[in-house]
C-alpha cells in the first residue's frame, strides 16, 4: 500500500477497497456534539448491563444508595433502591458523555477500526472508574471497605460497563462507513 493510501486509510477517508472517498468536513465542536450523544446512550445501556450483571452477583444496590442514604436522605441505604440506582444510572449516563467526548477527541491509533478501539479504551476506562470508586467514593466518601470477594465483583462490573460503553460508543462512531448498516457475516462459502 503506497503511503498516500495509507495515510488516507489512517485518517478515516478511505472505503473497505482503499477508494478515496470525501472528508467529512463538519466542525469538531459537531463531532464532539455527536460524541456526546453516543456517550449519553451508551452509558445508559452499559449502566443496564452493568447493573444487571452486578446485582444477582452482589445481591446488594450499587454503593449510590448508600451515597444517597448518608448524604441526602438518611436512614438505611436499602430505604432507598429506587433513588439508588437512579443515581447509579445519573453516574453511568454521566461517565458515557465524558468517554464518547474523549473518544472523539482522541487521534492516536486510528489504525484500528473504531470498535477495536472502542473496546480496548471502553475497558482501561471502566478499571480507571473502578479504582476512582473504590479509592474515592467508596473507601473516601462512604467509609466502606470491600472483602476480596466483593472487591473483584466491584471490579468485573466496571469492566463490563466499560466494554460495552466502548462497543457501544465505538461501533457508532466516526470513521464507520454506514453505523446504520447491519453486520453481515460471511458463511464461507
Amino acid at each position: 500500500m503506497a503511503v498516500s493510501d495509507r495515510l488516507r486509510r489512517l485518517r478515516g477517508i478511505a472505503d473497505t477497497e482503499g477508494h478515496t472517498s470525501e472528508v467529512d468536513d463538519r466542525p469538531r465542536e459537531e463531532h464532539v456534539a455527536d460524541a456526546v450523544v453516543r456517550g449519553i446512550q451508551g452509558g445508559f445501556v452499559a449502566t443496564l448491563i452493568m447493573t444487571a450483571f452486578r446485582l444477582p452477583l452482589l445481591r446488594s444496590l450499587p454503593p449510590s444508595a448508600n451515597f444517597w442514604s448518608q448524604y441526602v436522605a438518611g436512614g438505611d441505604p436499602d430505604d432507598h433502591p429506587i433513588a439508588g440506582l437512579a443515581l447509579h444510572l445519573v453516574y453511568g449516563v454521566s461517565s458515557g458523555v465524558i468517554f464518547g467526548a474523549l473518544f472523539s477527541l482522541y487521534d492516536a491509533g486510528r489504525s484500528i477500526e473504531p470498535e477495536q478501539r472502542g473496546l480496548v479504551w471502553g475497558s482501561v476506562y471502566g478499571m480507571v472508574l473502578s479504582a476512582f470508586g473504590v479509592q474515592i467514593v467508596l473507601q473516601e466518601l462512604l467509609d466502606i471497605r470491600l472483602d476480596a470477594d466483593e472487591l473483584a465483583l466491584f471490579h468485573a462490573g466496571h469492566l463490563v460497563y466499560g466494554l460495552s460503553l466502548g462497543a457501544w460508543v465505538g461501533s457508532r462512531t466516526e470513521g464507520v462507513e454506514d453505523p446504520e448498516r447491519e453486520y453481515e457475516y460471511d458463511d464461507g462459502n
